[in-house]
């Protein structure tokens, strides 16, 4: 990176603000907007050396040449002239915030800016070593590590106990693996990404960077859609005598994890040949993002409704006022319901947060 010392402060300075600014809003945020204003600060800088090629052999002796110094371009000036420059946009990110720096056009060439960089652009000195980011970071790796734990325990006894093998718990263990495939995958992720403090996180374009935002992404998918299928199995439950053959049961599973998988291939596809760029964690504005957010949204809304329609058929089968009840037929609907119990908690609190995970448009992002 660049090394122009302004007053103690340098565009290495400025690296370290920018890359802490990063986390900040890597943990609230899928978005890098603060890698834009780097990006600028390059483009500038080219744009600054053409116009010193360009002006070089047309300007005076005595003029001060345009020069860049990592930070602004300051144009051909007459001596004796004053420049006055806005603090450039990047500062911005740091501090809502603009002030002014001057150099003036001396017989030697340019002064030194003044006032300094750090002091005209608000920009401070030292980074808090306590900082939010690693806080929240701290709170979602525990949450998704006790989750991890206590999944893994459910699902062991699960498969342990062959009285609570059936049709019920198989699709239950199925949701509880796609919740310890998701914390397993948002650790992946973090051990890919913030694996070292040196990262250039704007230029990230790793293989393995892409991979772990995939599985994320495919993870994500399978937990709405298993959920989806819980929904369809209860209605099933509910409605008529569930057919207990295994063809149905793998119905279950092609649209529990066979879907999401077609889904995240396409949009891997239209991110090869369209989108291919950086670690593929930006999504706004991207239209190839509608292939795995338009399906879950679908399921969301289907999902509702089922559940809404669980609701209704409880309500009218439980009430004696609506329909008779022999002793065996009550027993047997009050005996559904109570199956079902457990599993209103799994509608209420699906996770439509995780949508908004990946496009990062929450701060629940990180917490998952």
């Amino acid at each position: 990176m660049f090394s122009f010392h302004f007053s103690n402060f340098t565009i290495n300075d400025l690296w370290n603000i920018m890359n802490y600014w990063y986390h900040m809003f890597t943990v609230l945020s899928s978005l890098h907007p603060e890698c834009e204003y780097i990006f600028q600060l390059a483009r500038d800088e080219q744009r600054c050396l053409r116009e010193i090629t360009d002006l070089g052999n047309l300007s005076s002796s005595s003029d001060c040449l345009p020069v860049w110094d990592s930070v602004v371009c300051w144009p051909r000036a007459a001596v004796g002239e004053t420049i006055h420059l806005p603090c450039p946009a990047v500062f911005s990110v740091i501090k809502n915030n603009t002030g002014i720096v001057s150099r003036n056009c001396t017989a030697g060439g340019w002064s030194h800016p003044f006032p300094a960089y750090h002091e005209a652009c608000s920009v401070e000195d030292e980074i808090p070593e306590e900082s939010y980011f690693a806080t929240v970071k701290l709170i979602y790796t525990v949450g998704y590590g006790a989750s991890l734990l206590s999944l893994s325990v459910a699902v062991a006894i699960l498969l342990l106990f062959r009285r609570l093998h059936c049709a019920r718990n198989y699709i239950h263990m199925q949701l509880f693996f796609t919740f310890i495939l998701k914390s397993v995958a948002v650790f992946i992720k973090d051990a890919t990404l913030f694996s070292s403090d040196d990262t250039d996180h704007c230029t990230l374009s790793t293989a393995a960077c892409k991979a772990s935002v995939v599985l994320c992404h495919y993870c994500v998918m399978t937990n709405f859609f298993w959920l989806l299928v819980e929904a369809v199995y209860l209605n099933f439950l509910l409605v008529s005598a569930f057919p207990r053959s295994r063809r149905c049961l793998w119905s279950f599973a092609l649209l529990g994890w066979g879907f999401p998988l077609v889904c995240i291939i396409l949009w891997i596809c239209s991110r090869l040949y369209f989108e291919d760029t950086e670690c593929w964690d930006i999504n706004e504005d991207s239209p190839y993002w509608w292939i795995i957010k338009g399906p879950i949204v679908v399921s969301i809304g289907v999902n509702f409704f089922l559940f809404m329609n669980i609701i209704r058929i409880l309500v009218q089968k439980l009430n004696p006022r609506l329909i008779q009840f022999n002793n065996s037929s009550q027993y047997r609907y009050r005996n559904q319901s109570n199956t079902t119990n457990p599993c209103w908690s799994v509608f209420n609190f699906s996770p439509i947060h995780s949508l908004w995970e990946l496009s990062g448009r929450s701060a629940w992002r990180i917490v998952g």
